[in-house]
This record gives structure tokens, sequence and C-alpha cells, in this order.
């Protein structure tokens, strides 16, 4: 009986090992992306843009009803969720050290001119940059400014705490 009970009593005393910095990251890309999908959603139905984010995931290439259903609606959250795992390595691996938000304004603005710009040709059924409307452009520009922010940020904050506590800990130990 002794001995079932000091196994419980160790068990419980087990710490969990905490996630590594990158899975950190992932997880805030994967939420960020949820995120400003469904404010997109929003900001569609409450006519601020003309354009919804599954213009972008799913009725560029499929043809099917359900996609402008919920079904579509649900399926695009989860393809940019999905998407914004691979923004959020790539601000890791490149910008993760630049503690400030600034940077993830400026990354969010970078984001924004890359689907508008550069991949705006893959999307044929999103109009050219000149044809959208003045309220589309400016809400949209926000959405991204915002989701680079909170990507951004969160990574570069993370980063900097994580390393601060192993230093406090190199100092104390």
């Amino acid at each position: 009986m002794t001995i079932l009970k000091e196994e419980n009593q160790l068990e419980q005393n087990k710490r969990e090992e905490p996630l590594s910095l990158i899975a950190r990251a992932m997880i805030t890309g994967f939420t960020g992306g949820v995120i400003a999908s469904i404010a997109g959603f929003v900001m569609n139905y409450f006519n601020f843009t003309e354009i919804s984010p599954k213009s972008f995931v799913l009725k560029s290439w499929v043809r099917a009803s359900w996609v402008d259903g919920w079904l579509g609606t649900a399926i695009s959250i989860l393809i940019i969720g999905l998407l914004s795992l691979l923004i959020a390595l790539i601000y890791y691996i490149a910008l993760r050290k630049l503690y400030t938000m600034w940077m993830g304004v400026v990354f969010g603005i970078i984001l924004w001119g890359l689907i508008f710009f550069v991949l705006q040709p893959l999307f044929p059924n999103i109009p050219a940059f000149v044809d959208l409307e003045v309220n589309t452009l400016v809400s949209t520009a926000c959405l991204f400014i915002l989701y680079g922010t909170f990507i951004g940020y969160s990574i570069a904050y993370d980063y900097h705490d994580t390393k601060e506590k192993e230093q406090k800990e190199k100092e104390q130990g």
C-alpha cells in the first residue's frame, strides 16, 4: 500500500516538459490564422470588404455549391490556419530576434502586398487591385496589419522571454 502511495506521489510531482519555442510559434501561427480568417468573414458579412477569405482559398479552385455554405467557411478557416503555420515558421526563422511590435506591423503590410499584388494572378475570382473598392483595401490592410502584429510580436516576445529566463537560470545556477 505504501509503495503504491509513493508511486502516486512521484507521478504527481513530475513536471511536463514545456513546449519548444518553435512549437509555440506554430500554435501562435495557427491561432492567428483562425482568428484572422474569422475576422475576415465577419468583415465580409458586414460589407467592410467585398471579398471573403474563402474567395482566396476555395472559390478560386473549387466550383461546388457547398463552398458558399457553412462547410466552405469552416474548411476555409482551417486551411488559413494551416497556411498560417508556414507564415509563423517564416517569421520565426527570419525575424524572431527583432523584439519590436513594429516589425509585426511591417510583416503584415508585406503579407498584404504579397497577396494583393504578387499572388493576385493565382486568384482568378478576385478583382485586380485597381478594381477593388477603397473599403476593401483599407479593411484588408488593417486586418493584415493586426495579423502580422499578432504573429510577429507574439513570437518575438516568446523568444525574448524564454532567452531572458534561460539567462536568469544560468546566473542563479
